[in-house]
């Protein structure tokens, strides 16, 4: 994964924010739609755009295209950097592996402790009953 190379596919668009504001908000476009095509992405390999259209399928749209919308501040600056930072960390996020599980079997001693303990506790409930005087 190549981030500049994939930093520059990336479009914008600023649109007018909704939300409190007053005047400014009538005024100013400072929402930020990021989109990035993932289907015609030369930054990525074949394998990472499997994986992405599998982890964000719910997120991309019917032609494979990513949006992303930051409003969280009054600058256009700001909401273009918030945007390609948790875009980044959602591309970043997607692509790792899980490492695979392998089945282990307990060792001896491990089995041997878990027994005495066992044991032991028993013994320590049946020594609370009261004696049994036949």
């Amino acid at each position: 994964m190549n981030e500049s190379q994939i930093i520059q596919e990336l479009q914008f668009k600023a649109v007018r924010s909704g939300g409190a504001g007053g005047q400014h908000v009538n005024k100013v476009s400072t929402k930020i739609e990021l989109t990035y095509d993932l289907e015609n992405s030369t930054a990525l390999t074949e394998n990472e755009k499997e994986r992405l259209l599998l982890k964000l399928a719910n997120r991309l749209t019917k032609e494979n295209v990513l949006l992303l919308q930051c409003y969280d501040s009054r600058s256009q600056h700001k909401n273009k950097a918030l945007a390609i930072t948790r875009f980044l960390a959602l591309i970043k996020g997607a692509l790792i592996v899980p490492k695979i599980r392998r089945k282990t079997k307990p060792s001896r001693s491990a089995i041997q402790k878990r027994l005495n303990s066992k044991k032991k506790s028993a013994l320590k409930k049946s020594n609370r009953r009261k004696p049994n005087v036949d």
